[in-house]
Parts: structure tokens; C-alpha cells; sequence
């Protein structure tokens, strides 16, 4: 995955409930907790596992990647663009949005924390 010098992104605040969620962290981090309802496919994994994302994303919709800051998630995001696919890296990560008090559950579905 290339890293270009400029990845769109967009804000926690600025996503609906019901946008498309990539997360691309690792799976220590995604069963300790994650927002609702996001594919979780780890960045380690990506290049092979891409045909679950083509399968699961909205076909006219955007592809929001979010990691735990923004880095791998912006690599990810950049990837993605470069394969024609609209993506955005989500701005701050996992840490913003649990800052913005978005709800975040662990593997069971309860409450969870951002590593």
C-alpha cells in the first residue's frame, strides 16, 4: 500500500450513524472495543481479505477507514482510492470518536475501550 500526500478525510462529527465503517486495526484492538456495526478487516490482512470489503460496501456509497489514530487508516483510505473506490480516513480515529462519545462495544457487544 502506497501512502499518497494527500488522503481525503472526514471528521467523527461529520459521520451519520447509518455511514459505511471500515476498521482496519488489529484484532487485539477491534475485541477490546469498536464502533457498531463497522467490517472489521485488520490492515495486517487487508490486500488479502479485499473482496470482503467490495462485498460489503455500499456500491455508490463511501468507505469510511478508521484506525486507532489516523496513520493506518490513512494508508488504507489512500489504497482504496487508488483502486477507484471512494474512501475517506476517518480524522483522529478511534480515539475521536470514543472522545465524541460515540458509543464503542467490545467482541461481546458490550461496553468497550479504545487501545
Amino acid at each position: 500500500m502506497a501512502f499518497g500526500s494527500h488522503v481525503p478525510t472526514v471528521g467523527v462529527g461529520d459521520l451519520a450513524g447509518d455511514d459505511f465503517l471500515l476498521d482496519v486495526r488489529e484484532d487485539e484492538e477491534w475485541q477490546a472495543g469498536h464502533a457498531a456495526g463497522a467490517l472489521h478487516i485488520p490492515m495486517s490482512e487487508f490486500v488479502a481479505r479485499f473482496g470482503e470489503l467490495t462485498e460489503a460496501a455500499p456500491q455508490d456509497g463511501k468507505v469510511n477507514v478508521i484506525c486507532r489514530v489516523g496513520g493506518r487508516s490513512a494508508q488504507v483510505a489512500m489504497y482504496l482510492v487508488q483502486q477507484g473506490i471512494d474512501a475517506v480516513n476517518v480524522d483522529g480515529g478511534m480515539q475521536s470518536w470514543e472522545a465524541a462519545g460515540r458509543p464503542v462495544v467490545d467482541d461481546k457487544g458490550q461496553p468497550g475501550t479504545v487501545v
